[in-house]
This record gives C-alpha cells, sequence and structure tokens, in this order.
C-alpha cells in the first residue's frame, strides 16, 4: 500500500469540506513546505533548469510529486527531474501564467493548481514579521489561542530542525500592562532568526490567525527569560539532526535564488 504523504492527508481533510478556510490554508501550507520533484525536459545544468510543459484546456501546467516513485509510476520511464520546495516552485511560475499538476494520476492528492492560486501562495509567503520592541514583566501560561495555532506551530516547526534547541509558547505581560503571547526561541544558531521568525509568521497566516497575535523572541539558553519560559510555556522541540554534511547546493534549494527557466 503507497505511504499516505503529509499532501495526501492535507488535500484529504481539504476536500472533506469545500469550504473549509482553514483546512485550504493547511494544505497550502503543507504545499509551500513539501519538497517537490518537479519533471524536466532535460537534465539540470547547473541554476538553468527546463520543465515539461503540459497544455491542457484550463491552461497550462508543470508536473510535481512529492515521492520520486510516483513521479516515476507517472511517466513510465526515466525522465530528468529536479527537487525543490514548494515555496520555491510558486516563487519560481508566479506571474508566468502557468499553474501545477500535482501527483496526478498517482495518489489521491491529484489534482491541478491554477496559476492563479499560485500567485497567490506565492505573495503569500513573502510576507514577513515585523520588529518590534517591547519591555515585558511577566511570563504566564498561554491561554485563548486556537488549537488551528498551536497545530500549526507544531508542524512548522518540525520543519526547522537544527536551528534552535527549543521553541515556548507563552502569554505575556508587558510592564504597561498589555497582554500577548510570545514564542520565545531558545539557543537558535547564528543567522537563524530571519528563517524562524518567518516560519512562526507562516504559522500564524496559514492557520488563519491574525498576525498580532504572537511575538517572536530568541534567548539564549542560560538567559533568565529563558528559564522562566521553561517554567510556564508550551515547549515546542525542534528536531535536532545528528550529523550535518555540507552538500552542493542543488538547483531550485535556495528561495533567494530560484532556478532559471528555459
Amino acid at each position: 500500500m503507497t505511504e499516505t504523504t503529509a499532501l495526501d492527508a492535507a488535500h484529504a481533510a481539504m476536500q472533506t469540506d469545500p469550504q473549509d478556510d482553514a483546512a485550504r490554508l493547511r494544505f497550502f501550507e503543507r504545499l509551500a513546505d513539501s519538497e517537490l520533484f518537479l519533471m524536466l525536459t532535460e537534465e539540470a545544468r547547473g541554476e538553468n533548469i527546463s520543465p515539461e510543459l503540459f497544455d491542457v484546456a484550463d491552461g497550462r501546467f508543470v508536473l510535481a510529486f512529492d515521492r520520486e516513485d510516483r513521479l516515476a509510476q507517472f511517466a513510465g520511464r526515466p525522465v530528468p527531474y529536479v527537487a525543490l520546495s514548494g515555496r520555491v516552485l510558486s516563487s519560481m511560475l508566479a506571474g508566468q501564467g502557468v499553474g501545477l499538476g500535482l501527483n496526478l494520476e498517482t495518489a489521491p492528492s491529484s489534482m491541478l493548481i491554477p496559476a492563479e492560486a499560485l500567485g497567490w501562495l506565492a505573495t503569500t509567503l513573502q510576507h514577513g514579521p515585523q520588529e518590534v520592541q517591547a519591555r515585558l514583566a511577566e511570563f504566564l501560561p498561554p491561554s485563548g489561542l486556537p488549537d488551528s495555532l498551536l497545530i500549526a506551530l507544531d508542524a512548522k516547526l518540525a520543519t526547522a530542525g537544527g536551528l534552535a534547541q527549543a521553541a515556548f509558547l507563552v502569554a505575556t505581560k508587558s510592564q504597561e500592562g498589555a497582554m500577548g503571547h510570545l514564542l520565545g526561541f531558545v539557543g537558535a544558531i547564528e543567522g537563524a532568526e530571519p528563517a524562524l521568525a518567518k516560519a512562526a509568521s507562516e504559522a500564524l497566516t496559514f492557520s488563519g490567525v491574525e498576525a498580532g497575535a504572537m511575538d517572536v523572541g530568541f534567548f539564549a539558553p542560560d538567559d533568565i527569560a529563558a528559564k522562566l519560559m521553561a517554567k510556564t510555556g508550551l515547549r515546542f522541540d525542534l528536531p535536532q539532526p545528528d550529523l550535518v554534511s555540507l552538500v552542493r547546493e542543488a538547483p531550485g534549494s535556495n528561495p533567494e535564488k530560484p532556478p532559471i527557466l528555459r
């Protein structure tokens, strides 16, 4: 039996109730975070790739699959491909009038995603957190946040392995008496702060929660604030890699450097 992937599960939830905005947001979040295998016309040459394009009644589409064996099953023959994330693929296709054929004929998540939807995803992923300063007086247990946000944070932080030791979600009270929530990352590696803040921001966006509902902060493991958060907060453990290896950057793996289409 073929393994059910995260995209399969998110697609099934979305199909169960097409009017459920939260389910659709979760599907697009999984699409952005998933590694996809994009069918090419020829082997990639550095940053230059040439996706296979298919014209159908609904428009022009590239084909991508969330498992290599699904790509092989669809093609029925060896074909060149490149692995890249859904966020990079949506950025690459945005504004080109090209949609995405996802897992066609190989999985329950088989579907055609129109160009307009990919453009919306690319635009949504560009939204980032804004830097603010606040003087906090007290950390409290989190309360009143929807389960959708907690689920989204858990899933999102599972993709940020090795970027920090842990994260704690706490309610906060400022010195002026204002109440809020904070996701505090403890032991973040140098340079990982923007990526972690972006991940938290996307969890808010794709759970349908307003951006102002949660702040993000970074703390050293020996900070007093980190110890206080550990006592009162909801802990999220980030996966820790067993081995860090250096590999050559694959085409499309850097969201700041999308592949060049030909």
